[in-house]
């Protein structure tokens, strides 16, 4: 079985946060990983959060053992530092839940 995250974002510089994707997706591919959707959205409708949300998209993993072993890695936390906490004002998980393959 796979592992899926919804994930919404606020993105507010779009260039830095294309550099993070950029480095962090080799990052991700060595862990098995992968994006399935990703949207840049215009009007959100309804919320259960009161934070901003541009960017909607899905990352997958093989387990959620591989993810938070992704996550924890020392040279994905290096990218998040350098990239995404610039580039992202706030996150929201819209959905975790495994998948069939």
């Amino acid at each position: 079985m796979a592992f899926q995250i919804v994930m919404g974002m606020n993105v507010n510089d779009d260039a830095v946060y294309q550099r993070y994707r950029e480095v962090m997706t080799p990052i991700l591919h060595s862990y098995g990983g992968a994006f399935g959707f990703d949207f840049k959205v215009s009007e959100v409708l309804i919320s259960k959060t009161t934070d901003s949300i541009n960017r909607v998209f899905t990352i997958e993993f093989p387990s959620k053992k591989i993810m938070d072993e992704f996550f924890s890695c020392t040279e994905y936390l290096a990218a998040k530092a350098s990239y995404f906490d610039q580039a992202v004002s706030s996150k929201t998980v819209i959905a975790m839940h495994e998948m069939a393959c």
